[in-house]
């Protein structure tokens, strides 16, 4: 989302004293050997009692982030209230706010702007698979001495922070996150005769459920499958209720492509089952997701997959929050089915002066703190917007902010969160390849799980895997 000189000294009348002050601030240049991420101001709370003095005797610094609201955004008056508090707190940071460049995909105008030096100080959207590209490809400051001195770091998630965990270092700090689950349209249940506070189970039941729900008469079928350029996405969570994943990040940092093991290929035999042998999902397989959710909203799908922070989506479409269910997933042949977690880190920019990376970490703690975080929910509470019910921070309680969200939505957010998984290492740059199988098989009645995996994971070793993996040895 969304270097000058640092010290300014009085003048004074003897030589003597301007050395020695001189002397002093060459001296407080000194020290931090680990990507320019230490001390001044680490932490929001660590700064709090010195930031009049500095203030005053701190040169202007200016940072770039990317996280101004457009002026139709909703959000934008809680989010200009943000920004007048710390420009207040902070004068001597000055917070270029800017809109996203435009683009197709967000992380593509991302790295073409780092690539070519025109970068944020601070980004917010960091998304979880890519931490670890962006960290290898120097996109992200190691942050691991901020972290260490950072008052609130105990107030995070584990959860929230393995993704941005990499070889021991700290590269990013949590944005937002959310879990995902299935979500349901009680009101088909009930006219299905299905228990409407009652998800599926398990593989079986989910199959039982979703015939019930497919009525071709009336255009309507149980459960939206993405098949489109994201197949991977929701593909996964089926392989590991089969008792594996896509891939192993090995101990050396190397990976190994498991596309063709037996959970993957269960996996893919279990879609290609829904959408030809029980014929339960819609008909053009590759359609967008927007596509896929527009049919829930209207009524002609019973069941779907959602994170938990898509339900203000869902009241945008036309729902009413009561006639929704959210439930974890129904677990598969292995008798697991863990939530997949995701979402963005504020990461900063390692190749901007070290003033400027330190100023931006302040931004940061004051973007993350648990005063702004309850503002935000806050407003959002107070305008009937629904907030994410998931946080980053262990001491912000969403739940509080949440008296327009059924008791029942809270709680099931909660249960996916006991068991979440990350998303198969390397995926950014494998999921073209398992895309490509999965789409094969939805497509093509008499394509073969098996072989569909093998030819997938035969490529991505020769194109991405086997280059990956020498250059981990170099």
């Amino acid at each position: 989302m969304h270097g000058k000189p640092r010290v300014l000294t009085k003048r004074f009348g003897i030589i003597i004293v301007m050395a020695i002050m001189l002397i002093m601030t060459a001296c407080s240049q000194g020290g931090n050997s680990n990507g320019g991420t230490a001390a001044p101001e680490q932490s929001e709370k660590a700064t709090e009692s010195t930031t009049n003095e500095s203030a005053v005797k701190q040169e202007t610094i200016e940072i770039t982030v990317w996280d101004k609201a457009k002026p139709d955004d909703i959000l934008k008056p809680v989010y200009d209230e943000i920004f007048a508090e710390f420009e207040e707190k902070y004068p001597h940071i000055k917070v270029k706010h800017e809109v996203q460049p435009a683009g197709n995909n967000d992380r593509e105008v991302f790295v073409t702007s780092m690539a070519g030096g025109n970068g944020p100080d601070a980004y917010a959207s960091a998304y979880f698979p890519i931490m670890s590209d962006w960290a290898k490809q120097g996109f992200a400051l190691d942050l691991t001495s901020f972290w260490e001195t950072y008052a609130d770091k105990d107030q995070y998630l584990p959860s929230a922070m393995a993704a941005g965990t990499i070889d021991g270092k700290i590269y990013g700090i949590p944005n937002n996150m959310y879990t995902m689950g299935l979500l349901y349209n009680k009101k088909l249940f009930q006219e299905a005769g299905l228990d409407p506070n009652k998800a599926p189970a398990n593989w079986d039941e989910f199959v039982d459920y979703a015939k019930k729900l497919t009525i071709p008469d009336k255009n309507q079928y149980g459960y939206a499958l993405l098949g489109m350029d994201w197949a991977d996405w929701w593909f996964e969570y089926y392989v590991w209720q089969a008792g594996g994943d896509l891939t192993t990040k090995n101990e050396d940092g190397s990976v190994t492509l498991d596309f063709s093991k037996q959970p993957a290929v269960t996996a893919l035999q279990f879609y290609k089952d829904l959408k030809w042998k029980h014929k339960v999902v819609q008909k053009n397989i590759v359609q967008d997701i927007g596509d896929n959710q527009k049919d829930f909203f209207l009524g002609r799908v019973g069941m779907i997959l959602s994170a938990s922070d898509w339900f203000a989506g869902v009241v945008q479409g036309g729902m009413d929050l009561n006639d929704i269910g959210f439930a974890p997933y129904p677990v598969g042949p292995a008798g697991v089915a863990p939530s997949q977690t995701g979402g963005q880190y504020w990461i900063v920019n390692p190749k901007v002066p070290k003033e400027r990376q330190d100023a931006a970490l302040t931004y940061v703690a004051f973007r993350n703190s648990k005063e702004s975080l309850e503002k935000m929910l806050k407003f959002q509470s107070e305008n009937g917007i629904l907030p994410n019910l998931l946080s980053v921070r262990k001491d912000v309680d969403a739940s509080q902010f949440s008296s327009n969200v059924p008791a029942d939505l809270v709680s099931s957010v909660t249960k996916t969160a006991e068991n979440v998984q990350l998303e198969y290492f390397l995926k950014e740059r494998l999921g073209s390849y398992v895309v490509k199988a999965i789409q094969k098989v939805l497509t093509d009645e008499n394509a073969d799980p098996l072989t569909e995996l093998t030819a997938a994971e035969k490529l991505a070793q020769k194109e991405v895997a086997d280059p990956y993996n020498k250059e981990i040895k170099e």
